[in-house]
Formats: C-alpha cells, structure tokens, sequence
C-alpha cells in the first residue's frame, strides 16, 4: 500500500513573486477594488480603511523596510519547504488547491475536481494573456508558469482510486481526465498547481496528483467540515490503494491561502492553530462568511489536515508572514507549514 511519508502547505500569493519595491503595484489594484470582504463584511477600499483605522499601524507595515524583511522571511520559508521536499524525495504528490476560473468557468463550476489524465501541461505564459492583466499580477505571472510548455506525469491509478473511493464515501466528485483547450490550444494547469511546480518542486518531473475546489464561486462553495471529510476519504484512498504504484510514498500539498487581499491575522492564527490541534470544532463552526476571496482557500488547508488526519504526522508551522501592501490593511496573510 502506499504511504503519506510528508505534507506542507504553501501560501502561492503575487507578493511572493514580486520585489517588495513593488507591492505598491497590488496596492493599486486594491484601491480600485469596490468590494473587498473582511469579517463578514463587504467594503469598498475607503470604507476599509475608515473601520480598519486604529487596528494597526498600517503605514510602518507599508514601510519598505518591513516589506523587505518579509520579503526575505517568505523566500526563506519557501527555500525551507522546497529543499525538505526535495530530502523526502516522494514518488508522488497530491496537490491540492483551487480552480479560479483557469479551467472551470460559469457553464460548469464543480465543487470537487479530481484531475486523472497520464499527464498535465504547465503551460508557458500567453503574452495576449498578458496583456489583460494587471501589472502587479503580469510582473508575478512567472511564479507559476515556465518559460515554455513542461509537461509532468499523473500517476492515473491513484487519480481513478481517489476517485473510486470518493464516490463511495458519497462524494459525488467530478473528474477531468483531459485538460480543457481554447483557441489558442491547450490550457494550462491553474497558478495553484503551478507555483507548486515551479517553487517548490523547481519543475522537477515529479508525478502529481491535482485536486481541485471551487472555495470561490458561489453557490456550491464547499463547506469547510465538507473540505474536512472528502480529505479523509482521499487519505483512506491513498492508504488502502494497491495499484501499480501502491508501494509509493506520497506528500501532500496545501497550495494557498491563508487571509487574503484584506489580511486579518486573528483569523489566520485561530486557523493555524486549530489545523495543528486538530481542532475540528473551531474549523466546522467558524461563520463561512469567513471564508470569501482569497480567503476562503484556506479550505485547501483543511482539506489536507482530512487527508493527514490519521497519519500520525504534526503540523509545524515554519512562518507565519502577514504581507501589506495598502493603508487599508491589504495584501496576504503568508503561511508556510510542514506535516512530519
């Protein structure tokens, strides 16, 4: 049977692939958001800034000073988290993370995807693409996308035995079993998957498994105790599978979160710290209004905590990096955790 041998968690967030003299490039972004979700709340960005007052010294988090100084610590924590990979060494590699409308969209959004083809497309980045986006988020665009199209193996038998173990835990999960295309050919693996890819496994061809929630798009947002659960069926999948790569060890990954564009570190440390403790009460009773934009991909969080929940490994948080960018309290909570 295979073995989950390691797990991690990684916030994948624009800051992380952005010099710091340069996050005033999201702050723009944020300042001409009209609806940023925060405690249950909607706000625009002066509205934000009008309740935040007081909360924080948000200009010295602005200084450029801090901005270096975690610049620094979150490349740091993902240098700790690619090279402990790499000592690990697994066979394979779940990751799981969120889809945001890279390769599901309005016609079909499910809530739980299991990607099970031979293998995935990362693919190079689309200058017309490019030129859509925001600068702060084209500067950031490499973190998750090679120079030019890597293509990686899907170990299929341990995609199809999720899957199979899925429907008999009474998911009714959706499968992809060939990457979605559009005029200009095949679409890439979403940033969630990528960064992975390229920060951490620094494009190695290491088999990975992609699992995908919708944690952003209403109405079939899954619920964080609903997370919770379909990764305790992965986890029975992966421990009772005897395909032909049964004798494998596998790491999981948590690609994401935690708080984020509005950071709110009371959240993020009451998150941490009940994924740690196994705190399952405080997960399934947090409001889900909790868990809205950016936020809300800390349920790839509590979905791997499911998958680890039996393992016998502990969560040890490397970093905790709150990143702002904006007077209103903007930017990403970073969080960087190993499973051992």
């Amino acid at each position: 049977m295979a073995r989950i041998v390691y797990g991690f968690g990684s916030s994948h967030g624009p800051l992380l692939s952005t010099p710091p003299e340069r996050w005033d490039l999201r702050a723009q972004d944020d300042r001409k958001n009209p609806k940023h979700p925060f405690r249950g709340g909607v706000y625009t960005f002066p509205e934000l800034v009008e309740i935040r007052t007081g909360e924080k010294d948000f200009q010295k988090e602005m200084s450029i000073e801090v901005r270096r100084d975690r610049h620094d610590r979150n490349q740091r924590a993902l240098d700790r988290l690619a090279q402990k990979l790499a000592d690990v060494d697994p066979d394979i590699v779940v990751v799981v993370g969120d889809d945001q409308h890279e390769w599901f969209f309005d016609d079909i959004q499910p809530s739980f995807t299991v990607y099970c083809a031979d293998q995935v497309i990362n693919a190079a980045i689309d200058p017309e693409i490019m030129k859509t986006k925001s600068p702060g988020i084209a500067l950031a665009m490499s973190a998750s996308h090679p120079p030019e199209d890597q293509t990686y193996p899907v170990p299929r038998d341990l995609a199809l035995a999720i899957i199979e173990q899925a429907i008999g835990d009474e998911f009714d999960v959706a499968i992809s079993a060939k990457q979605p295309t559009d005029a200009r050919g095949v679409i890439g693996v979403g940033h969630a998957v990528g960064f992975i890819y390229r920060r951490i496994l620094k494009d190695r061809p290491v088999p990975v498994v992609p699992i995908l929630l919708n944690t952003y798009f209403p109405p079939n947002l899954p619920t964080p105790k609903r997370c919770f659960e379909f990764g305790r069926s992965i986890g029975r999948a992966i421990a009772g599978w005897n395909g032909a790569f049964a004798d494998k060890r596998v790491a999981i990954c948590a690609s994401g979160g935690i708080s984020h564009f509005v950071i709110d570190e009371e959240f993020d440390n009451r998150m941490l710290s009940a994924i740690k403790n196994r705190d399952t009460k405080t997960i399934f009773t947090e409001p889900l209004n909790m868990f809205l934009s950016g936020t809300s991909e800390t349920k790839n969080w509590i979905t791997v905590a499911g998958i680890l929940a039996e393992t016998g490994l502990e969560m040890n948080l490397i970093d905790y990096v709150p990143s702002y960018r904006s007077e209103g309290g903007t930017g990403c909570g970073m969080a960087f955790a190993s499973w051992d």
